[in-house]
């Protein structure tokens, strides 16, 4: 996942692709899976763009006739979804099949809402351990990622050329600080980021907490304070802007666009505008403080199975979840959403098709997910803390040290 804003962008560009997505008739009042005989089978999903006509519904639909069942579908956007669903499963009207956001797994799971794959019997052996991670709580594992996304560093090759800058030496904190400063003595401007007081700002800080082997259990630890320090230290030698404080990926890429800047975080989501910039590009992953590929974020979507009161519906409903991801099916669908598949299978068939993804499987391949490590629904307040830490040494208001100590604290007491 990228963030919730993040990933709504990844299907607006998604739609403009070339879907594989959408929906079919709304649900009824009165759910198909209360009556253990109907074989109608509901899906909720977080694609309202997504209409009867599009590749998804055709997708759903050709499950549901493979499985012997109708698809009744609706589209929700991601912030009613969640509430629809707890809602829903509070009065025992929960649907079928259920995608949403790899952050919220842990939530549901946690609330009761979600059969673990122990009882839906869903096959999880080919999905890569890490993205799987997202969906995992308490032991148990709540459904497969539909596919993934997640960060590296975009660069200007012009603006690297003009600096003297060779991206091949760029391999860890030290090298890229040193490239960033010939860019700007060059007259050219560093590198931009969304660092806004948000989820939005985790995700994107994440990268540079993990890269410098810092855990979201100790925010106030040494490697704590070196990522956020040289966030820090980018701003105040200039070589990332102040806007940064505010920026949402979005508003990043935007700055990067105008092709003064060497580099831009931002994710898979942004390839089609990519190509559209009027300049020659490169990507890399973000690296760790001393050299490799450092773990960024998985954003993505899971598809989950609610608890129902009748289980033998379980049966078909597995059967529809592995007719979605499926690797025909897979493929088709991480496409269209600009989305690297969950699966190695696909994802070499992914970079068959395109060379330059091999960048974006290998991010993937080093990515975890933001709820692992079994924090849960921990992970959310522990996130509040740290974007709210950021902010504070970006705006100078606080040193990296003061604002993570606070920021330890109040996590502490917020997850006891």
């Amino acid at each position: 996942m990228r963030s919730t804003t993040a990933r709504r962008r990844v299907l607006a560009l998604a739609l403009t692709a070339a879907a594989v997505t959408a929906g079919t008739a709304a649900c009824s009042s009165t759910d198909p899976a209360n009556d253990p005989a109907s074989t109608t089978y509901t899906i909720w999903d977080p694609y309202p763009q997504y209409d009867g006509s599009s590749d998804w519904a055709k997708l759903l639909n050709k499950c549901g006739t493979d499985a012997g069942v109708t698809i009744t579908r609706t589209g929700y956007d991601t912030t009613d979804l969640t509430n629809k669903v707890l809602l829903a499963a509070q009065q025992g009207n929960a649907p079928d099949v259920l995608i949403v956001d790899n952050p919220v797994i842990s939530t549901l799971a946690e609330a009761g809402v979600l059969a673990s794959s122990d009882d839906t019997k869903l096959d999880t052996a080919a999905i890569s351990p890490n993205l799987l991670g997202a969906g995992q709580s308490g032991g148990k594992t709540y459904g497969i990622p539909i596919g993934a996304n997640t960060l590296a560093l975009y660069y200007n090759k012009a603006v690297l050329q003009a600096a003297s800058v060779d991206i091949a030496s760029v391999t860890d904190w030290k090298s890229l600080t040193a490239a960033l400063a010939k860019v700007k003595a060059a007259g050219k401007k560093g590198i931009t980021f969304s660092a806004i007081g948000t989820e939005e700002g985790s995700f994107q800080f994440l990268p540079w907490y993990w890269g410098s082997g810092a855990n979201l259990t100790q925010l106030d630890s040494p490697q704590a304070v070196a990522a956020v320090s040289l966030w820090t230290d980018w701003l105040k030698q200039g070589y990332a802007p102040n806007s940064v404080i505010n920026n949402t990926q979005t508003t990043s890429w935007q700055e990067f666009a105008t092709g003064d800047y060497a580099f831009a975080e931002n994710g898979t989501w942004q390839l089609g505008n990519a190509e559209k910039a009027g300049f020659e590009y490169g990507i890399i992953p973000v690296p760790a403080i001393d050299g490799g590929t450092a773990a960024a974020p998985t954003g993505g979507e899971f598809v989950s199975v609610p608890v129902q009161k009748d289980t033998a519906r379980y049966a078909t409903t597995q059967k529809l979840v592995s007719c979605l991801a499926s690797t025909d099916n897979s493929l088709a669908t991480v496409t269209a959403l600009n989305y690297i598949a969950p699966t190695e299978a696909v994802q070499a068939k992914q970079v068959a098709a395109n060379a330059e993804l091999q960048v974006w499987v290998d991010a993937v391949k080093a990515a975890k997910g933001r709820t692992g490590d079994n924090l849960g629904t921990k992970y959310p307040k522990i996130s509040q803390q740290l974007w709210t830490a950021v902010q504070a040494t970006l705006s100078g208001s606080k040193t990296p040290q003061a604002a993570l100590t606070d920021a330890q604290t109040a996590a502490a007491a917020a997850t006891k």
